[in-house]
């Protein structure tokens, strides 16, 4: 390899860490052609965002919607189980998910999206149908925990990963566009659930979902694609390459904004999904009545259609950072401020839209973050790797939430409270990953 080449190599690499202005090479197709950084936009690039949109709302969707399963569970199936047993259905479905996404991110850096989501067709399906079939609280954990999660796992990252390797300037707006699926999926999923359970059964009502969920995938698998970058030719063995895999995410975690972003999305994770899990259990101990109470999460999940929206739409230009961060700490204050006031339906429904609101734009923003202050050529594993990594305290919360319970012997003051601080330290943490990039608090970062 020469001297020449990688100096050409090296002025092939994108800059990251700021919002792009109309001045710099990554804001016009000539200059992306000749940076080799995505050009934002083309009929390839928007099938692939349709396309994530619909793997996300069969998938993600499905999975916000949980809290329908958890409440189902509690007076039918599994209703000799205390909810924070129970929780544990979840929160396996969770970190399966999150810890996946380090060998999903390596499979499509090195193979892209498509086979990888092929795969995750198949597993996915199965595993809806295994859970129609399941008996017993162990085979639930095997079908709707571990299964679930890892075909998730295979329709949610590669599809995002894809996403940014066709846009730059408008990122996370396109990001944004795709993660509503997952909102609309996880408003219409409790309401067609119930629905379903009410009329056909459990049994069957699942296997409605699973045929739904394969036709989209198989959509959503012909449509993403992935945006291919020059890069320095292979000059080792496939094993080296395989080798330095782990070095190479070691070396993401000592980048200074980096680390600080997987730690405070660690805290995030803590105390994030704790909402959607309990909210529904939350109002039917309110004296809501339950056909009514499943209709909160979907209004939250409704709130998180339109987070996923607007603070992307508007990150493009004020900043992906300096929107990640307030809507992050406005989550957690309005757990701890509104939750607890919440004993009736229309205060319980508000606080439902605005936490649905904010924790929607953090979900739609995270990536962005991670892909502008990465190489192109890395944004897949490092997508992965802080997702693997939030995987652990994801499997925790909601146990840990449920444990506090009934500890307080049924009141929700503890879980609120949890929920609510480590979103808030984590927002603090996401912050300081901010100010590494730009001291200035009101940088557009």
């Amino acid at each position: 390899m020469t001297l020449e080449y990688l100096k050409e190599a090296l002025k092939r690499v994108p800059s990251y860490g700021t919002i792009p202005t109309k001045d710099d090479p990554v804001a016009d197709e000539e200059g992306a052609e000749g940076h080799d950084v995505p050009v934002d936009g083309g009929l390839v690039a928007w099938l692939t965002v349709f396309g994530a949109f619909l793997a996300l709302f069969c998938s993600f969707g499905q999975m916000n919607a949980f809290g329908t399963f958890q409440s189902w569970y509690t007076t039918h199936q599994l209703r000799d189980l205390h909810p924070s047993t129970i929780a544990w259905i979840g929160s396996v479905q969770l970190w399966v998910f999150f810890f996946s996404g380090g060998f999903i991110g390596r499979m499509f850096d090195a193979h892209g999206p498509r086979v990888i989501m092929a795969l995750g067709t198949v597993i996915y399906v199965v595993s809806i149908a295994l859970t129609s079939m399941a008996r017993g609280y162990h085979e639930y954990i095997i079908a709707q925990g571990v299964l679930s999660g890892l075909g998730i796992g295979m329709l949610f990252y590669p599809p995002l990963a894809s996403i940014s390797t066709h846009f730059s300037k408008y990122r996370a707006t396109a990001l944004g566009i795709a993660m509503v699926g997952s909102g609309i999926g996880g408003t219409i999923y409790p309401i067609l659930l119930q629905y379903l359970f009410a009329t056909v059964g459990f049994a069957w009502g699942v296997r409605v979902s699973a045929i739904l969920c394969l036709v989209l995938s198989v959509t959503a698998t012909a449509t993403v694609s992935r945006r291919t970058t020059h890069s320095i030719p292979d000059t080792g063995s496939k094993k080296t390459d395989d080798v330095s895999w782990p070095l190479t995410s070691i070396r993401a975690l000592q980048d200074p904004p980096f680390a600080l972003l997987v730690v405070g999305s660690c805290f995030m994770a803590l105390g994030l999904f704790t909402p959607f899990t309990f909210i529904v259990s939350y109002a039917s101990d309110q004296g809501i009545s339950p056909d009514t109470a499943f209709y909160v999460l979907a209004v939250l999940n409704a709130g998180s259609v339109l987070g996923r929206i607007a603070p992307p739409r508007y990150a493009d230009t004020s900043g992906r950072f300096a929107l990640l961060v307030p809507c992050a700490a406005l989550a957690g204050l309005s757990t701890l401020l509104l939750w607890p006031m919440a004993h009736s339906l229309v205060p319980l429904v508000v606080y439902a839209a605005l936490y649905g609101l904010f924790s929607g734009a953090f979900n739609a923003l995270i990536v962005p973050c991670i892909a502008q202050i990465s190489d192109i050529r890395e944004i897949g594993m490092r997508i992965g790797l802080l997702y693997s990594i939030i995987s652990f305290p994801s499997l925790v919360g909601n146990p840990a939430a449920g444990a506090l319970l009934r500890v307080t012997h049924g009141s929700y003051s503890g879980l609120i409270v949890l929920s609510g601080t480590s979103v808030i330290v984590g927002s603090l943490f996401i912050l300081m990953a901010k100010l590494r990039i730009d001291s200035n608090v009101f940088a557009r970062v």
